[in-house]
């Protein structure tokens, strides 16, 4: 065993922020406060629900992860966030209409009262929406220090003694990294000079990291990910990852493709097609946001089954991605996938996966993992910056320069796990378990 991490203790109260209060938000919230009073249970959360081994098999300790780590209470969590509507949670939900009325009814007087803040949004960036509820300010600057200045505003309304970050808004269009992209004073200065290439979503960023708040983008947007507030984050203690929460089709990529390659079966063609109908769906409709989605789906395959290694099995793999947006379906999302696999002697067979999932049911959970393990990475220490060991919550993880992001889901979960044993000054387990054996 090795030494435990000084972590500070979850004391007092932790303040959550989304960007974003749509159907992801709201779905989070409500079922966090239906979780707290007794109603459902939190499905979908490893830190909630999860085991972790601690010692050799004949130790038999298997603690849930909530008792083993030093996690904030659910009820010592604050909802606060921005979005373009007024709605509040409770309209939120019922728009979207993931959760059941029945539910939303009984928790309706908490909900009413976290309404959002009003939001950095500019249409240009997310063609697809309209919204009334919208930040105004000379430059980018001013809105991200308005953005700051909520923060402030909240944490002491709210008697907070903590907070962190999670973007839950939209995907913005296609955007590559640029010179105001390379350096902590270009950013800066593109800021204020109102430049094209800061997105509100990097705005958000720059203000969480910028008060060493942790930070997590659940979308495909550049967002946090440019050296420039790489950089900052370090300076400033504030954890950082993302992006793009790993719910629905590229879920089961993640789980699918490890089984593939562990057994050596090729891949000719991979072709998946999504249908979904709520507010993602209608922003995806428009081209350059898709772009943003295409290439964080796109990503997965490659980075699994490494072609360069595997010619013979993945070197011709055909991998096409398809989001259509139709609104009946609201956010009951349908992935439908055809794998075309060969096997010995090159023979094809077929596997045919239908995914009839609902999108902010799979994301909810993500975001509530993520601001509790980010807020304990945080006490305990952690340099800011990109945290990897977060990897396993999305669909493109980030990576420092140069190191190539790990997609295997089981992977990235014994790097979790392992991360959190050594936080705890526990062995990490290779499974190995020679010492079954070698007597």
């Amino acid at each position: 065993m090795g030494e435990k991490l000084q972590i500070k203790p979850a004391a007092g109260k932790l303040g959550v922020l989304t960007p974003g209060m749509g159907a992801v938000s709201s779905t989070f919230i409500a079922g966090v406060v239906a979780i707290r009073k007794g109603l459902r249970l939190p499905i979908g959360s490893f830190t909630q629900m999860g085991h972790i081994r601690l010692g050799k098999r004949t130790e038999d300790r298997q603690p849930l992860v909530k008792n083993f780590v030093p996690l904030t209470e659910l009820n010592d969590i604050e909802f606060g966030g921005w979005d373009i509507f007024e709605d509040s949670v409770y309209k939120a939900c019922m728009k979207a209409g993931v959760l059941e009325k029945e539910l939303l009814d009984q928790l309706k007087p908490e909900l009413e009262q976290i309404k959002p803040m009003k939001a950095v949004f500019d249409n240009y960036y997310v063609k697809k929406l309209e919204g009334t509820h919208v930040k105004t300010g000379a430059n980018k600057m001013e809105l991200a220090e308005a953005v700051m200045k909520d923060m402030e505003t909240f944490k002491k309304e709210k008697g907070c003694d903590r907070l962190v970050m999670v973007w839950c808004g939209s995907t913005e269009i296609y955007m590559q990294r640029t010179e105001v992209h390379e350096t902590l004073a270009a950013f800066e200065q593109g800021l204020r000079d109102d430049h094209r290439d800061i997105p509100p979503s990097m705005i958000y960023a720059y203000a969480a990291i910028k008060m060493g708040v942790p930070y997590a983008n659940g979308a495909p947007n550049l967002s946090g990910d440019v050296p420039a507030l790489e950089e900052l984050a370090k300076e400033m203690g504030s954890g950082t990852c993302g992006k793009d929460f790993k719910t629905g089709q590229t879920l089961m990529k993640t789980i699918l493709a490890p089984g593939f390659k562990a057994r050596q079966l090729g891949l000719a063609g991979w072709f998946s097609t999504n249908i979904l109908g709520n507010r993602d769906g209608e922003v995806l409709d428009d081209p350059e946001s898709f772009k943003t989605k295409e290439e964080s789906k796109l990503s997965v395959l490659g980075s699994i089954l490494q072609p360069e290694l595997y010619p013979d099995l993945y070197g011709k793999l055909y991998h096409k991605v398809r989001i259509n947006y139709y609104p009946p379906r609201g956010d009951n999302k349908e992935g439908w996938d055809n794998i075309d696999i060969f096997g010995w002697c090159g023979r094809p067979m077929q596997i045919k996966v239908d995914f009839l999932c609902r999108d902010s049911i799979l994301a909810a959970p993500l975001v509530l993992d993520l601001a509790l393990l980010l807020d304990l990475g945080k006490r305990a220490g952690l340099p800011g910056g990109i945290q990897e060991w977060l990897s396993f919550y999305f669909k493109s993880p980030v990576t420092p320069e140069g190191l190539e992001a790990e997609h295997d889901l089981f992977i990235q979960q014994t790097k979790l796990k392992n991360t959190l044993r050594w936080m705890m000054g526990e062995d990490v387990i290779t499974h190995l378990g020679r010492e079954y054996y070698d007597g």
